[in-house]
């Protein structure tokens, strides 16, 4: 379950879709962003654009707090980025590529290592995870609105119920003031 909740906090919302880095992939299949973007390359034709794209760099520098916030919440499978970190080399001059929930299966086809297929699985797990969690809010926030109308309704009846009750009082206090006036004429 923690590697299911350590892969969705690196699953990001760009251009409509939720996608992972390249260098995610390769932290989580242990191995280099280098070596799993050559395969990819390699096999080019298994990844249409709505598969795999690269960033541009207004869409990196976006990303980039988010990464720093969540790098500094997360040590374990960050092999890359601490030997990255200690010399030369520590900033990538390629912007990445991301990988859409497609993407990330296709991969599976390419990368054969018993880490890949596992971790693989995981992060399948993860977007059926994450899509789950968007439905239930949107679930919940369809119940709200429902919830709302019924309320306004009510209101409407609830003021309908006040102004009747109004007039009743209204009524009996006319038919009081009826009944205590003074009388004209012979009394007995």
């Amino acid at each position: 379950m923690q590697i299911i909740k350590s892969i969705q906090n690196r699953i990001y919302e760009l251009r409509g879709e939720r996608v992972m880095l390249d260098r995610d992939l390769a932290a989580l299949y242990e191995t280099e962003t280098k070596a799993l973007n050559l395969a990819v390359k390699r096999n080019l034709k298994r990844f249409p654009s709505d598969f795999m794209f690269q960033l541009t760099k207004e869409e990196f520098e976006g990303l980039r707090f988010q990464i720093e916030t969540l790098e500094k919440q997360e040590t374990p499978l960050r092999l890359q980025n601490e030997t990255i970190k200690n010399g030369r080399g520590q900033h990538s001059k390629y912007l990445p590529y991301a990988f859409t929930e497609q993407g990330v299966a296709m991969l599976s086809g390419i990368l054969n290592s018993d880490k890949a297929i596992t971790m693989n699985i995981a992060i399948m797990r993860a977007f059926v995870e994450v899509r789950r969690i968007l439905f239930r809010q949107n679930d919940l926030k369809e119940q709200l609105k429902q919830i709302k109308e019924r309320l306004g309704e009510h209101d409407a009846q609830l003021n309908h119920i006040y102004d009747a009750m109004e007039n009743l009082l209204d009524e009996k206090a006319a038919q009081r003031k009826w009944d205590d006036r003074d009388r004209i004429g012979f009394k007995k």
